[in-house]
């Protein structure tokens, strides 16, 4: 048998209450966005149960390490194919045992599930120090980007309180969504008319304030002026800095 939800780790979560309730061992767990139909496949939508989910999460966590309670929600935010199927794995195995079990390194998918955790932890820290706001004549910082997994709920906290006191944008190119901050809460929004360029997140220069673009101009010739083109290291650059994110940052010409 075949189980969808909706994509969310919350949906994912009322999957392992329902399994667990109902005795189900599924064949597989799929969002029902990629799910792809078979005629002689058994499938079940489990819809979203706040209660159900928030219930697995707060045991689940009592049966991991305390510094890497996270470790699930890490993992699923990489969002690579058969996650699910190894999550549900290690939930069954957590919930099975009294002592915590995530370092079983005997096991290969509680070790993909850690090395998926790692990944994802390593692209939020890249956002935090690639990222890069351009002003709007609205007054707002948007930042368009295309992260290699879901992080942006994890750089939320850090956004807020850098920037407390200035509204912001950040939006998720691949994935078609964003959280604007508006000086007090954060809000998850879907821009339906794109003003900024698929590609590099660049918006039109007609809504950027003036100094907006002077700002970046001074940017780029400090940028320029620093170099110097005899040390350059483009193999240093690439291990520090993915060249995925080079077309994100005004300096990006120089590189």
């Amino acid at each position: 048998m075949k189980i969808l939800y909706d994509g969310t780790f919350e949906g994912f979560l009322s999957v392992v209450f329902e399994c667990y309730v109902r005795k189900i061992e599924p064949e597989n767990i799929c969002a029902e966005e990629l799910f792809q139909e078979s005629m002689f496949c058994e499938k079940v939508f489990v819809s979203t149960n706040p209660e159900n989910s928030k219930r697995v999460w707060k045991g689940w966590q009592k049966k991991i390490s305390r510094d890497l309670n996270q470790l699930p929600f890490l993992a699923f935010l990489s969002g690579e194919p058969g996650i699910e199927m190894k999550l549900y794995h290690f939930a069954k195995l957590s919930f099975a045992s009294k002592i915590p079990i995530e370092s079983n390194y005997s096991d290969e998918q509680i070790i993909d599930i850690r090395k998926a955790s790692r990944r994802v932890t390593q692209e939020a820290m890249r956002m935090l120090q690639f990222v890069r706001f351009q002003l709007t004549k609205d007054g707002i910082y948007f930042s368009g980007i295309k992260p290699r997994y879901d992080v942006l709920p994890m750089t939320l906290k850090h956004f807020k309180e850098r920037f407390a006191d200035q509204q912001w944008l950040l939006y998720d190119m691949k994935r078609d969504y964003g959280f604007h901050y508006n000086t007090s809460e954060i809000d998850e929004v879907k821009l339906d008319n794109k003003t900024f360029n698929l590609y590099d997140g660049s918006l039109q220069p007609m809504l950027l304030q003036e100094d907006e673009v002077k700002y970046q101009n001074m940017w780029s010739s400090y940028c320029k002026n620093i170099t110097i083109k005899e040390r350059l290291n483009y193999k240093c650059q690439k291990n520090h800095m993915p060249r995925r994110y080079w077309k994100f940052l005004p300096e990006k010409s120089l590189l």
